[in-house]
């Protein structure tokens, strides 16, 4: 049997539809519902149900569907115009446009076709009384189509001239095809000034500013306004995710991937849209797509990766390149059949041109996880170097180079030592040469370097320097040490200490070479300092202060221009920094660390002071100092320049982003979280660091308000972020941010289940107010959900927790807002009987009336009884209070807060149909309560005087309601000498509080002196 019984329940069901997700499923719904409306033998029934089948046709992948119901509408026009009420005759004008640009997009419907129709468009808009606009805006997209530029031009010109009317496009949609049109002819300025309005917010509409934020990507990088498109691309990719129909927009969104060296997101998003490969109803948006499927393609295949498997049409497995090949060849296909039915060749060209696009950017960082394909990747660092070596170098050339980068310590000098190994192998080198190889291979090595460094001092002492032969053996000792045989190491080094300042006494060696011992035998030292469990022994602290110390007493002020012995100054002063952290002299480490990065920097060694200027950074911090701490890590980025490796590089942002997030400069925060991001991922890092800069990106941009660009950078950082990994502190916190974004984006189920999932976590906290919080926070966005009867148990249990944490204003809030929510519950819960939107004002909004909801129960019998216990709660614990003037300021403002909104309950429960008695006694409490809440906040003085004015206000409306012109006087005239008093206190110098800026002093006497007028015309008669 029918479930569609009457008219009212046909527009319920064609309300809840137009309500469902774009796509054949809602497409379905609607067939059947024009079924059922047959039924009905109502001609109008059937003209909406024809109406909404073409809504939801237009809005999804099925366009092609939509000529079938107009004609039948057309007809049904042409042989009963009476059958139509107003709304749906301007419905059925309104469906024009869509089938002129449906034509339009389906090759099969001839050009003749076409321009016949914008006659007859033109002539029935022209019988109906409307404006030519929206024919010529319909002409000039048929001869932009094709390629007619003077056409078009004249089209466009005489669409922006004509008068807009009732059937003009809104706002939104006009300035996008118009800045659209600027950007084909090369005006990308002019179409971003174009739609600002529209990408601002300023208007909007269903599609608005989705495809704006699609159309204006490229234009942005053309111009080079990278951080917004950036940013249009995170908002708006946000925006057409969900929507079948925005394939075009889409494909912008994956052209900006591959023009911007994010070929990995877009492969990403091809695997979001499998359906978009094959969908048919609209060719136009298939080309498009096909093309820039094809772009990305030929980016991935340029990238080494022609056979790495891809996302394609259903049924077969894909390489990127036979996808690009595929992809190309329908793609062209498609062009010709638009080009054949129009007669000109301007498609085909515009998809060339967009095939053949060359990346308008090396690495656009967006902030979301992505790994950048790489086909070098796994390459060992000295086989890149050597296969940059230029091939005409010869073995004189190298070694010349070398000695330069190891004599400056330049961190290239161990690449360098291997190009000469790898020529050298038929020549003879001398002793000196082939010590230094086997040195730099060490360094190399690392800790399995020590041999290598045992070869070198032999082919020093053959070399005739037995100096640098202990320096050698010092070396090779520390490598020891470095995998924890300190004590070994102490032993080995012994000797060369020893014979090195008997050496140096005599003449028998240089400084250098004694200053490499001497930093060798402290650098033993201090692996004791630093790889101690628990509190260093104050001997080993001693012990490594005096050998620094050393050091300096050995080289200090005796450098000259030799930067290895200015080196072993700043790193024995950096060592005193390390003993004086231990021994919790902070501010002298901080001093040192200071001094130690600024001789690096002095001797040509900027590189060798970034780890010092990171650790004053975080000394700084700790001291209180952030300004310092800002400026040592901008100096270790300067100063390590392309020497960072990914990872230290992503550190450095991570930790600057997180200094100057505290120092309230979120914007510039946000671009070092944004870089962190980045290099996190180009070391393979994403999932550990590039989850922590993620989260903290997308923290500040909440700050920023940006909310859909954090809300797709915190959902990115979700899929790393972990309790086991990264702290169930940092989880909660992701969520809670994400759940404000979706609440700021108006998306109040998603930012309820975020919510209560971080509640979840937090449950199992000890101290419970953030889980008091964020359940507090789920209930208002479930709420806002039209989940009432979830929202009021949500609001249960926050108002619970907050009473076991004794915290009574939240308790009052979560009272207050359950006694609202049962007030919604009965107002909703008859539900309303819906048409869809105006097609003229919003295409393909859904509807205009709310329908039911299943609430809370109770209706205004519960609602007053929460209100009530508000009340109590507030007044007990005032009387409970000791003497804090402060807690008993806030609370009393907490009840007269109370008061006002009960008395706004009270006054709209007032049940349209009830009996005067009834409203008369409900609007009598509702006076009341406002009355009260007047006198407390009175209690208050000026902080609360403009809360004070709003409630006499309120309490002077319900006045005259019930017929008391004398009492809305005494209120009004309460409000004006509030005010007088209030400026006579500003006089006198009174900090009390005034306009604020925002004109509420103005409002509010204005509003008195309305409400006085009509009381006193009220008495007098």
């Amino acid at each position: 049997m029918s479930s569609i019984t009457d008219f009212g329940a046909l527009r319920r069901a064609m309300a809840d539809n137009s309500g469902q997700p774009e796509g054949p499923a809602r497409n379905a719904r609607a067939e059947h519902l024009l079924a059922e409306a047959e039924r009905l033998g109502i001609p109008l029934a059937v003209i909406e149900a024809l109406g909404h089948q073409l809504q939801v046709y237009n809005y999804s992948s099925e366009k092609d569907k939509m000529f079938v119901p107009f004609a039948r509408l057309l007809r049904m026009w042409d042989e009963h115009p009476e059958d139509f009420d107003e709304y749906e005759a301007r419905g059925l004008h309104w469906f024009f446009k869509w089938m002129s640009a449906g034509m339009l997009d389906q090759p099969h419907v001839p050009l003749a076709s076409i321009e016949k129709w914008l006659g007859e468009m033109e002539h029935r808009y022209r019988l109906a009384g409307y404006s030519e606009r929206a024919v010529r805006s319909a002409e000039f997209s048929v001869a932009a189509h094709v390629g007619d530029l003077a056409r078009a031009e004249r089209a466009y010109t005489a669409w922006l001239a004509a008068d807009r009317d009732r059937m003009a496009d809104c706002h939104a949609c006009e300035l996008h095809a118009q800045g659209w049109w600027q950007a084909e002819r090369g005006r990308d300025a002019e179409a971003i000034e174009l739609w600002r309005p529209v990408l601002e917010g300023e208007f909007t509409c269903a599609h608005e500013p989705h495809t704006a934020l699609a159309s204006s990507l490229a234009p942005l990088l053309r111009l080079g306004r990278l951080d917004e498109a950036r940013a249009h691309h995170l908002r708006g990719l946000r925006l057409v995710r969900p929507m079948e129909s925005m394939r075009g927009a889409y494909a912008d969104h994956v052209e900006f991937c591959a023009l911007t060296g994010n070929e990995a997101r877009g492969l990403e998003l091809l695997a979001e849209r499998p359906a978009y490969f094959t969908d048919s109803g609209h060719p136009r948006s298939r080309l498009d797509f096909l093309a820039v499927v094809a772009l990305l393609m030929d980016r991935v295949t340029e990238l080494g990766m022609a056979g790495q498997p891809v996302p394609g049409p259903a049924g077969r497995t894909w390489t990127a390149g036979e996808l690009a090949g595929h992809a190309r060849a329908e793609a062209e296909a498609l062009a010709a059949r638009f080009d054949r039915r129009n007669g000109t060749a301007h498609v085909s060209r515009q998809a060339r041109a967009r095939m053949a696009q060359r990346p308008l950017v090396d690495r656009l960082p967006l902030g979301v996880r992505t790994a950048r394909p790489a086909k070098d990747a796994a390459v060992p660092r000295v086989e890149r170097a050597a296969a940059a070596e230029p091939e005409a170098a010869g073995l004189p050339a190298l070694l010349a180079e070398a000695r330069r980068l190891s004599d400056t310590l330049r961190p290239e000098a161990v690449e360098a030592w291997a190009a000469v190994a790898r020529a050298a192998r038929d020549a003879e080198l001398d002793a000196r040469d082939r010590a230094r190889i086997a040195e730099h291979e060490a360094m190399d090595r690392g800790p399995e370097g020590a041999e290598l460094f045992e070869r070198a001092a032999g082919l020093y002492a053959e070399a005739g320097d037995p100096g640098e032969a202990l320096a050698a053996r010092t070396r090779a000792a520390y490598v020891r040490a470095l995998t924890g045989a300190v004590d070994e190491a102490l032993a080995a080094v012994a000797e060369p200490y020893d014979r090195v300042l008997a050496l140096y006494a005599e003449d028998g060696t240089g400084l250098r070479q004694t200053a490499s011992v001497l930093i060798g035998r402290a650098r033993i030292l201090m692996r004791r300092v630093h790889g101690a469990d628990g509190p260093v022994a104050p001997e080993d602290l001693a012990a490594a202060a005096t050998a620094a110390r050393e050091v300096l007493a050995l080289v200090e002020g005796r450098a000259g221009d030799d930067v290895r012995l200015a080196s072993r100054t700043a790193e024995a002063r950096a060592m005193l920094a390390e003993v004086a952290v231990h021994a919790e002299d902070i501010r002298s480490a901080a001093e040192l660390f200071a001094r130690s990065a600024a001789e690096y920097v002095e001797a040509g060694l900027p590189w060798l002071a970034v780890e010092y200027e990171v650790r004053l950074a975080g000394l700084s911090y700790h001291l209180g100092d952030p300004a310092q701490a800002e400026r040592a890590l901008r100096a270790a980025l300067e100063h390590g320049g392309p020497h960072l490796e990914p990872a230290g590089r992503a550190q450095l942002h991570l930790q600057l982003a997180e200094v100057l997030g505290g120092r309230g400069r979120a914007e510039e925060a946000a671009d070092h979280a944004l870089e962190a991001a980045h290099w996190a991922d180009e070391a393979g890092e994403g999932p550990g660091l590039g989850a922590w800069a993620r989260q903290q990106l997308g923290g500040l941009l909440l700050r920023l308000g940006r909310w859909a660009e954090a809300a797709e950078v915190l959902e990115s950082a979700l899929l790393d972020l972990s309790a086991e990994t990264h702290g169930d502190g940092a989880v909660v916190q992701t969520q809670w941010w994400l759940g404000d974004c979706l609440s700021e984006l108006g998306e109040h189920r998603a930012a309820a289940e975020r919510r209560l999932r971080a509640a979840e976590i937090a449950r199992h906290w000890p101290e419970q107010r953030d889980h008091a919080t964020l359940a507090h926070l789920a209930a208002e966005s479930l709420g806002h959900a039209g989940l009432l009867a979830e929202a009021d148990r949500a609001y249960a249990r926050a108002g619970e927790l907050w009473g076991s944490l004794g915290d009574v204003h939240g308790l009052v809030r979560s009272l207050r807002a359950r006694a609202w929510l049962a007030l919604r519950a009965e107002e909703e819960g008859g539900g309303a009987n819906g048409r869809e939107a105006d097609p003229g004002r919003e295409p393909g909004a859904g509807t205009d009336e709310v329908e039911g909801v299943d609430g809370p129960g109770g209706g205004t019998d519960k609602a007053r009884e929460l209100m009530a216990a508000a009340v109590r709660e507030c007044a007990t614990a005032l009387d409970a209070l000791g003497g804090d003037d402060g807690a008993r300021q806030r609370l009393l403002g907490e009840l007269a807060g109370t008061h006002r909104q009960f008395g706004d309950l009270l006054a709209r429960s007032v049940a349209e149909g009830a009996a005067d008695d009834a409203v008369r006694d409900t609007l009598e409490e509702a006076l009341s309560a406002m009355v009260r809440a007047a006198e407390v906040f009175a209690s208050l003085g000026g902080a609360a005087l403009h809360e004070r004015t709003d409630a006499e206000l309120a309490a002077g409306r319900l006045a005259v309601d019930l017929g008391r012109p004398a009492a809305a006087a005494a209120h009004a005239r309460t409000v004006l000498d509030a005010y007088d008093a209030h400026d006579g206190a500003q006089d006198a110098g009174s900090a009390d509080a005034g306009d604020g800026g925002d004109g509420t002093v103005r409002a509010r006497i204005a509003e008195a002196e309305a409400l006085l007028r009509l009381s006193e015309a009220e008495e007098e008669r």
